[in-house]
């Protein structure tokens, strides 16, 4: 196996060098960290799990975590997933501070400020698409401190990997299920959370996209936001459905899926609308069994909230950067029969 030593007597470096790149400790020219982690890789270097278990409990890591408000439910498995995680990292002194905010760039970024001001080494977070955030994120890269984002992306920032799903690929999911569950002129309403979220863009835009082919019968016919709460979107779909009497198929593309079934079933246009929503929470599971939805995806929301933060521990106890820019979740249809 190669040593740091080997490595250091190849780049012409000190041993103290190699190891403050290795283990992401300290500055180090970017040129000269770039040719210690070419050199590695090159030698397929393996650091000493049992060393750096000993390490990072000498560390004291301080890892961050900023999610959405548990107003949607979906982040309630979220932080389940968090939580697990950060009770295993206990085990090697290793803390995770989590921060709930709303769905807003200002709450995020007062986050990102405490966060950093109680000093983390890293932080996983669900950034709002606004470039404020882009060039906080970029900041803290250059700082030593990584960002890995969950659940939603930022397009052109320095954050380490990205982990959940591929939204292209669910909305065009979502228009399959459609496309298949209707016939004849179908006229969609599309209710999401916000334009600034990166996610729920990326979800329309793979569903109307792959509606293209359709588009002689399969019409869009209005968008609205909801921001994710409840009482807004029974309001406004309630709005929406009263304008478009003509609409007959619904697509959620964010949270307030609740509110907005609520308003379909008090409009009493349950039996004439088709759903597709996403995630699995007690409330869509609910109105899947009860046939208001007619389908659900799903996009494992466990594993958005652990695997951000193995990843950055990862990261800062050995240096290796993931294997993985893009670390996407499984996407999983649940109906009626299988709910």
């Amino acid at each position: 196996m190669a040593t740091i030593k080997e490595i250091a007597a190849l780049a012409g470096v000190s041993r103290g060098t190699v190891d403050r790149v290795l283990n992401n400790r300290g500055a180090v020219n970017p040129a000269t960290a770039a040719k210690i982690r070419e050199i590695a890789k090159a030698l397929d270097y393996k650091p000493n799990r049992a060393g750096l278990v000993l390490a990072a409990q000498k560390k004291k890591l301080k890892l961050g975590m900023i999610l959405f408000s548990l107003d949607n439910p979906f982040f309630i498995d979220v932080l389940e997933g968090a939580n697990e995680k950060a009770q295993e990292l206990e085990g090697y002194n290793c803390t995770v501070l989590i921060r709930q905010i709303p769905l807003n760039p200002e709450a995020q970024l007062q986050a990102m400020e405490e966060l950093v001001a109680q000093e983390v080494n890293g932080i996983a977070m669900a950034p709002c698409n606004d470039e404020r955030i882009r060039q906080s994120i970029n900041a803290l890269s250059e700082r030593g401190i990584p960002v890995v984002t969950f659940n939603t992306d930022i397009e052109n920032s320095k954050r380490l990997a990205y982990v959940g799903s591929n939204y292209t690929k669910s909305g065009a999911t979502a228009a399959g299920l459609l496309r298949l569950m209707t016939h004849g002129e179908v006229h969609v309403g599309i209710v999401t959370g916000s334009s600034g979220i990166l996610c729920h863009t990326e979800r329309i835009a793979g569903f109307t996209e792959t509606l293209r082919p359709w588009q002689d019968h399969i019409h869009i016919t209005e968008i609205i936001e909801v921001h994710d709460d409840e009482i807004e979107s029974y309001e406004k779909t309630t709005a929406l459905l009263q304008a478009h009497p003509e609409i007959n198929a619904l697509f959620f593309a964010a949270g307030g899926v609740y509110g907005g079934c609520r308003s379909v079933c008090a409009l009493n246009r349950k039996n004439h609308i088709c759903i597709v929503a996403f995630d699995k929470v007690p409330t869509t599971k609910e109105l899947v069994a009860d046939g208001t939805i007619s389908a659900i995806i799903c996009q494992q929301p466990k594993i958005q909230g652990s695997k951000p933060l193995a990843l950055l521990f990862a990261y800062l106890t050995t240096g290796e950067r993931p294997e993985k820019e893009y670390n996407y979740v499984a996407v999983d249809i649940r109906i009626r029969e299988n709910i």
